[in-house]
Parts: C-alpha cells; sequence; structure tokens
C-alpha cells in the first residue's frame, strides 16, 4: 500500500515540501527527470524518504512516472491550467457560498486580519509573502465552508496547477489585480452574503484563467 504524508516521519515530509518547492519554482523544470540518487545528495536524504517523497508528489500530480524512465516533472499545458481554474471556478465558488452561510464572528475577523495582511504585502511588494497568504485565504474559505469532498478536490487541482500559479503571482502588477478581488470575496464571506460571495469566488477565477492565457502570449511573444 503506497505511503502517504500522513504515514511519513518528519524527514520525508521536509523532502516532499523541498522537491514541491523546487518544481514551483522552476528549479526543476517540466519533463525534467527527477533521479532519486540526485536528489537524495541535494537534500541530504535517504533513499527511502526521496522514493517515498516522490510516490507523494505522483499522488498530487506534480510528477509522473514513466515506465523504465523513473519519475520526472509532470508538465502541465496552458491548455490544462485553464481546464483545472475552470473547475476550481465552481468548487471555489460553492465553498465561498457555503463559508458565508456557516462563518462565525471569530472567522470574520481572522479573515479581515488575513484581508489587511494581504494588504500590506502588496503595499510592501511581497510578492512571495502575498502569495502564501493568497493560498491560505482559499485554504480558510474552504474549511469555514465546511466542503470536504470539495476541499479535497481543490487541493489536488491546486497541486496539479501550482507552478503556473506561482509563475502568474510573480508577474508584475497581478497582485495588484487580484488583490481586490480577494477582499471582495472576504467583505462578501463575512456579511454572510452566499450569492454575492460565489459570483466574487467566479470572478477572480474567470480574472486567473485571463491572466494565465495573458501570460502565455506574453511568453510566446518573448520567445519569437
Amino acid at each position: 500500500m503506497p505511503e502517504t504524508a500522513a504515514d511519513q516521519g518528519p524527514g520525508e515530509r521536509s523532502v516532499v515540501a523541498a522537491v514541491r518547492d523546487a518544481i514551483v519554482r522552476g528549479e526543476f523544470v517540466p519533463n525534467q527527470r527527477l533521479v532519486e540518487a540526485d536528489l537524495s545528495a541535494q537534500f541530504a536524504a535517504s533513499r527511502a524518504s526521496v522514493r517515498s517523497a516522490l510516490i507523494e508528489l505522483t499522488n498530487e500530480g506534480l510528477v509522473e512516472r514513466v515506465q523504465n524512465r523513473g519519475a520526472r516533472v509532470r508538465a502541465v499545458s496552458l491548455e490544462e491550467a485553464v481546464e483545472i481554474s475552470e473547475v476550481r471556478m465552481m468548487l471555489e465558488s460553492l465553498c465561498a457560498a457555503k463559508a458565508a452561510e456557516r462563518i462565525t464572528d471569530a472567522e470574520i475577523a481572522e479573515l479581515r486580519e488575513l484581508g489587511e495582511a494581504m494588504r500590506a504585502a502588496v503595499s510592501g511588494g511581497d510578492v512571495v509573502g502575498y502569495s502564501g497568504l493568497n493560498q491560505r485565504l482559499h485554504r480558510r474559505v474552504r474549511e469555514i465552508g465546511g466542503q470536504r469532498t470539495a476541499a479535497q478536490v481543490l487541493e489536488r487541482l491546486r497541486g496539479q496547477s501550482v507552478r503556473h500559479q506561482f509563475r502568474l503571482a510573480m508577474r508584475p502588477g497581478r497582485p495588484q489585480v487580484s488583490l481586490p478581488e480577494h477582499l471582495a470575496i472576504i467583505d462578501a464571506v463575512c456579511a454572510h452574503h452566499p450569492v454575492e460571495a460565489a459570483e466574487a469566488a467566479r470572478v477572480h477565477l474567470q480574472s486567473v484563467i485571463e491572466a494565465l492565457r495573458e501570460a502565455d502570449a506574453a511568453e510566446v511573444s518573448h520567445l519569437r
């Protein structure tokens, strides 16, 4: 039976995080082979820990196994990233609506504080910090909404498209566009307005889709 993150010790979990981070940041590029011996040396980890980490990342959709060739970074095309975002749009809208119905006073205070932290990160030019807060906001809205099945699907989809999302977050001007979209989600959820919360989530994910296409077109144009 395959090992999961819950079964792993601290060593294995740290290797999973290190390899995931390298993929997200583009240090390991799409279709690059991931050789256990090389990873073991790079991250000062045992071969067993590396093997377990690769299994976990395969389950997340970041790595794929190729027969007789071992593991490699899975390439996610623009078309697939857009499809993933379209599915996310439906599920995130559901979660936002449910969160608006269920949110408590303590959770309202938490989301408001998170919104202020996002504002400060954008104002201070902390793009990496803002990206982390962005992920935290989406996760908390899912948790508050209590939609476990949707949350599980969304977490898997996030893993598959996380590299595209990171590249998008690093694009100049993108945080300034997405910040008001995130604040609109917070406002609607905290106001207990399910319809408005669902619409705010939909508008944000539609913006993500458009930005993905624009980023891809700009990259193609730059390569010409």
